[in-house]
């Protein structure tokens, strides 16, 4: 594809633009700003790439690995300001997942070790991981407060706060492991997944566009189950004094 092919693609752009003015949405601005930044983000990326798939030095697929992990935790702390440490407890987990997938990935060869398939793959893993741990701190914290009183009660009975805090816990890993369970549920039959799609564009053999896309999706499984579950108990003691009183916020 061209620049010039590309210009034209921008009809998709002219179009929510034309609507947002005509219903008067006031989307306009934030829609212009966003493809701007997607325009010149995907541009600087695609170049950093090709230079790092070129070079296939370790250090710079770490580099590259350790930029996405630092963007996506700056992007999720956010929904869980209000719990301490917050940015090390995403930063743990968005690193433990990724490690733990590439060990899999790499140690059973299936996958080989170059730049290529890396970095790749590790956008889409931390990238997924990020979502999830945005959608399990809105919930948990949500969860958490509005129960308090729950929590307090069985604090005061005697129960310790992972027995207090419990079904609140389990409620946001749960709420947020269901998008992805879901989608899994009617890929295929309502949607063509985009990596699948991309190579079987780029010329790829249908069969093996669908393998590669089933070990994502398994991935993508394993990264929501991993996110939700280790973020909730490195998140919940931190909302506990040391005399296993609830702090509220």
């Amino acid at each position: 594809m061209s620049y010039g092919t590309l210009s034209i693609t921008l009809i998709f752009v002219a179009i929510p633009l034309v609507l947002s003015k005509t219903l008067k949405l006031g989307l306009e601005k934030d829609t212009t700003i966003a493809t701007l930044r997607s325009i010149v983000q995907l541009l600087a990326v695609g170049f950093v790439l090709k230079f790092v798939f070129d070079s296939e030095s370790l250090l710079y697929i770490v580099l590259m690995v350790g930029l996405m992990i630092a963007a996506a935790t700056h992007n999720a702390q956010k929904k869980g300001a209000a719990i301490k440490g917050i940015v090390w407890k995403v930063a743990v987990t968005l690193t433990f997942v990724e490690v733990l997938t590439q060990s899999v990935l790499l140690g059973f060869h299936i996958t080989p070790p170059t730049a290529q398939y890396i970095i790749s793959i590790s956008g889409m893993v931390i990238g997924n991981s990020m979502v999830l741990a945005i959608l399990f701190l809105n919930r948990f914290t949500a969860e958490v407060e509005s129960r308090q009183d729950e929590t307090e009660l069985i604090l005061s009975l005697g129960g310790t706060p992972k027995q207090a805090i419990h079904n609140q816990l389990l409620q946001a890993i749960k709420a947020s492991m269901i998008p992805t369970i879901e989608s899994q549920k009617t890929v295929g039959l309502v949607q063509l997944p985009g990596m699948m799609s991309g190579q079987i564009i780029a010329g790829a053999d249908p069969i093996q566009a669908v393998q590669f896309q089933l070990l994502i999706m398994f991935l993508l499984l394993t990264t929501a189950a991993l996110t939700s579950s280790m973020l909730g108990f490195l998140s919940y003691p931190t909302l506990f004094n040391q005399r296993l009183q609830f702090i509220k916020n």
